[in-house]
């Protein structure tokens, strides 16, 4: 673990750093997959708010 020696004798310790890399842009089916999850999420929170509204 890297570290530090300070004047009064105290560590100071870093966290290590993760490895950095460069993210790649989404393929056809995974564009694909967001959009059907989204849709999914509309219809899940919808129905949820009509069924609040009919059951006040």
């Amino acid at each position: 673990m890297p570290y530090t020696t300070e004047e009064g004798g105290r560590l100071n310790n870093f966290a290590k750093e993760p490895k950095v890399y460069v993210a790649e842009p989404p393929n056809k089916g995974q564009k694909r997959t967001y959009v059907i999850l989204g849709v999914l999420a509309v219809v899940l929170i919808g129905g949820l708010i009509s069924v609040a509204f009919l059951v006040s």
